[in-house]
């Protein structure tokens, strides 16, 4: 059997950041190997990568690193969904196949469970359901008493779902090449191409089966989602403390705690698992690292600087700021007395315009969202929720409350009063001073 991976979309609800979601990084590996190496402990050992011509360098870079395994690659030149996708990796559709969207975060029992159905054989494909409790935007599943599709609607509005069965993209064919002949008979103007053709199959009758699924399921939708897959990726990491790391006698560090090769942790740092530190990081004087923290590498957390549930690239900096519950990417550097804010006055939940939507992200803590080679500067204090597109900076003293797109500068804009200085400084005033906490030395001895 095959695993096709699907890496040619791109993420339209990710700003600001620009990274493809299965090339982040989680303990040190992109997702994208995470992911193969979960399929490789079910047993898959080929693997068909679908790109586009911006990542597929990368991808085969990954891949090729992985010993024991096949991967054939397909380029898919527009973002046109599943199905084109499908379509452009035609010539490796042959037999029994799994169809895997690499950005979604599962078990190993997502696999076990579909691999056991498809060994019946009972069903010209398998899908993956997953019972929700609130609305999520993705594919909704209606099926019969014995779990078998009978429709199949993309993206319903809020409020006009079938059912609360959310399809997980594992999907598992018999026969691809009667899938790419139902894809090919669909229209649509909206991008459910290949839904619409699991829907023509159910009314031709193929019988497609919905596969129950309950076990962790994060897909990463918007930046936020990153939290819940960095804790999953936190909460089932062993603690490691790399040999070539230097720890201080005086630093303090409890708890699952990952730290890689050749971190630095100076004198009275404290660090609180679960936290992840990358390779050739610092964690500087007085610094506190906490409650599911992932750091890059070659990141320094500087002095006295705190971080608390947040998200952060390879090569920042920091020093002397407030970090909390965050997203920041690759490059991005804090100056003095800079603060991310990550909780309203009103303690509401953290609202973020998508688009023409407005989100509820479902967090009441939730800091900012900062792209790639952002510069904060000094004592900028940036509001909850607030997005810094990539390449931007936010100058000294700014209170930024609203998004800042990719490339721009914000700028406060001070008005001085310049005068001759006529006051008179009290020499004997000072030496009053002097004697009076002199006095209270003396006391204290």
């Amino acid at each position: 059997m095959k695993a096709i991976f699907l890496c040619g979309g791109r993420g339209k609800r990710m700003f600001p950041v620009t990274e493809d979601k299965f090339l982040l990084d989680f303990l040190g590996k992109p997702l994208l190997l995470h992911q193969i190496e979960l399929a490789r402990q079910a047993g898959l050992n080929h693997f068909v990568i679908i790109g586009n011509p911006d990542n597929i360098d990368k991808i085969k870079q990954i891949s090729r690193k992985i010993p024991g395994i096949k991967v054939d690659f397909a380029l898919q030149e527009k973002s046109l969904g599943i199905a084109d996708a499908l379509k452009s990796a035609e010539f490796f559709l042959r037999g029994q196949l799994l169809v895997i969207n690499p950005n979604d975060v599962f078990s190993s029992s997502a696999y076990t469970k579909i691999l056991a159905q498809a060994k019946k054989n009972t069903a010209s494909s398998y899908v993956l359901g997953y019972r929700v409790s609130e609305y999520f935007p993705g594919g909704y599943l209606q099926v019969n008493s014995k779990n078998e599709l009978l429709h199949i609607v993309e993206k319903p509005n809020p409020g006009e779902e079938p059912s609360d069965l959310v399809n997980i993209l594992i999907h598992c064919h018999n026969n691809p090449e009667e899938l790419l002949r139902y894809i090919e008979t669909v229209k649509t103007a909206r991008d459910d191409v290949y839904e619409c053709a699991l829907d023509k199959m159910v009314r031709a009758g193929h019988k497609i089966k919905v596969v129950p699924y309950k076990d962790f399921w994060a897909p990463i939708k918007y930046p936020w989602h990153i939290f819940k897959v960095m804790e999953y990726f936190l909460d089932n990491a062993q603690p490691y403390v790399a040999s070539s790391a230097r720890i201080s006698d005086t630093a303090h560090v409890e708890g699952k705690v990952i730290i890689s090769e050749n971190v630095k942790v100076l004198e009275n740092a404290v660090i609180r698992g679960p936290v992840y530190i990358g390779a050739n990081s610092v964690i500087g004087n007085n610094a506190l690292v906490r409650d599911y923290s992932h750091i890059g590498a070659k990141s320094v957390i500087g002095y006295a600087t705190e971080v608390k549930h947040s998200y952060i690239g390879d090569n920042c900096w920091f020093h002397s700021n407030y970090v909390g519950d965050s997203i920041i990417d690759d490059d991005c550097s804090l100056g003095a007395g800079a603060v991310l804010a990550n909780f309203r006055l009103d303690e509401g939940n953290i609202q973020v315009k998508v688009g023409d939507n407005v989100i509820d992200t479902g967090y009441d803590k939730l800091g900012a969202i900062i792209g790639r080679g952002c510069r904060i500067g000094v004592n900028a204090s940036l509001m909850p929720g607030v997005r810094v597109g990539p390449d931007s900076f936010v100058g000294p003293q700014v209170c930024l409350r609203e998004d800042l797109p990719a490339r721009k500068t914000v700028l406060p804009q001070f008005r001085y009063q310049i005068t001759d200085n006529e006051a008179s400084l009290s020499e004997a005033k000072r030496k009053e001073l002097l004697r009076k906490l002199g006095k209270q030395s003396r006391r204290l001895d």
